[in-house]
């Protein structure tokens, strides 16, 4: 970014279509999924769709309500709308028993209330546990939100507990309150999920790495009485000492871990049967439940047990859809870019345009549009190789030469024919 002699702030050429291409990106997306056209309803509860709430319509205090993309087009157009991203399992409720004298002008004959529909705080914009907007004026700290795939609320970096190592490529991430809602998650965090740093919250049920006056470092349980307890942080995956071992660690017989009798047993007797419960597996294994919000990596959802018993866990848990690889955004954002590619053509305007014309006119609009490419695209690279900005007058300077060019080649007699 330069800036300069008038205090007028410009950013070079690069800058704007860089981020340009990521907007674009970004709304093709979360987008391409959802029909911009149909109201969304006929179709009943979508898999997963993008959604809006109407703050004008249905503002806090009252019933909350989402309405599908195409309504917040053709019916709240105008109106304050909250972007909600995209939810799982919703019907569309614009214009139903939620709205007061308000009719959808796409599909009036709805159900008085969605039953199905599942709410938060998400529909009055508000987010995350500090119950804040987003962008929020007040907050002058800059940090990104993150979506729960459980709860599907949107939460601050760092409110979340924990942080990802860097470097490691995430897919998915699981709130501390939805953890704890699915418990058995816990069991797999602890073989599949990222490291990452947990910052505890102040628990005597959880031991604690601080450090002395003289560097060295000292186990202790945390009273949550003192400071350093509350700023001290856990890397997950240490292992505290066998004399400090809270209850609800499980003992899982590694190098390093002292085991009774009866344990080394046990642990015998399970080797010798077969094990056809992944979950069974891993909490034989032994896992420790974390502080923080867990993070997961690629594919970790097909690492997940299919068996009859763990189906019903999933089932009795609300989280049945943690089987399905498709209900992830990450698949629904895949399959909207390949609808958009797929009818690009049809949506171009310069197809659309030559459709309409006759040969001569589609090679003489061809060759036009083609020259001032190659122009214009010249043109502007002479800036970025001498790492310049490009102004407003620049580029009226650009088509005013362009012009003056193309009435030179007319009056000297040069015509292009089939």
């Amino acid at each position: 970014m330069a800036v300069n002699e008038g205090d007028d702030v410009t950013v070079s050429l690069v800058d704007v279509l860089e981020e340009d291409e990521e907007l674009e990106n970004e709304a093709s997306a979360v987008l391409g999924g959802s029909d911009p056209e149909k109201c969304s309803y006929p179709e009943g509860y979508v898999k997963r769709q993008a959604l809006y709430a109407c703050n004008t319509c249905t503002p806090k205090g009252g019933e909350p309500a989402g309405i599908c993309l195409a309504c917040s087009y053709k019916c709240h157009e105008g109106h304050d709308l909250f972007e909600l991203y995209t939810k799982r399992n919703f019907r569309c409720d614009c214009g139903n028993g939620k709205f007061t004298d308000f009719e959808c002008k796409l599909y009036r004959d709805k159900d008085k209330l969605n039953i199905n529909n599942k709410y938060n705080h998400n529909f009055f914009g508000l987010y995350c546990t500090c119950e804040r907007p987003y962008p929020d004026p007040e907050d002058q700290v800059p940090d990104e939100m993150i979506q729960c795939i459980i709860c599907e609320d949107w939460f601050h970096g760092r409110h979340l507990g924990s942080v990802p190592v860097e470097s490691i490529e995430l897919q998915e991430m699981v709130c501390v309150s939805c953890m704890n809602r699915a418990p058995f998650l816990w069991a797999y965090a602890a073989q599949l999920a990222a490291p990452s740093v947990t910052r505890l919250s102040p628990s005597k049920a959880e031991v604690e790495v601080n450090v002395e006056e003289d560097g060295q470092p000292t186990e202790q349980e945390s009273t949550g009485n003192s400071e350093e307890d509350k700023h001290s942080i856990k890397r997950e995956g240490e292992q505290p000492s066998t004399s400090t071992i809270p209850e609800k660690a499980v003992t899982n017989g590694e190098a390093g871990c002292k085991r009774t009798y009866s344990q080394m047993e046990a642990s015998a007797d399970a080797k010798s049967e077969p094990v056809t419960c992944k979950l069974q597996e891993l909490k034989a294994k032994g896992f420790v439940k974390k502080e923080g919000a867990i993070f997961w990596p690629y594919v970790w959802r097909s690492k997940l047990c299919t068996c009859s018993d763990c189906k019903k866990v999933y089932t009795e848990a609300g989280v049945p859809f943690l089987l399905d690889e498709s209900d992830t955004v990450l698949a629904y954002e895949k399959k909207g870019k390949t609808e958009q590619e797929s009818s690009l053509e049809t949506r171009d305007p310069l197809m659309t345009a030559l459709s309409s014309m006759g040969r001569v006119q589609q090679l003489e609009l061809i060759y036009e549009y083609n020259d001032l490419k190659t122009e214009l695209k010249d043109y502007l690279k002479r800036f970025a190789d001498e790492g310049k900005v490009v102004t407003r007058e620049d580029i009226q300077r650009f088509f005013e030469e362009f012009q003056s060019r193309k009435r030179r080649r007319m009056s000297a007699g040069q015509y292009y024919c089939a």
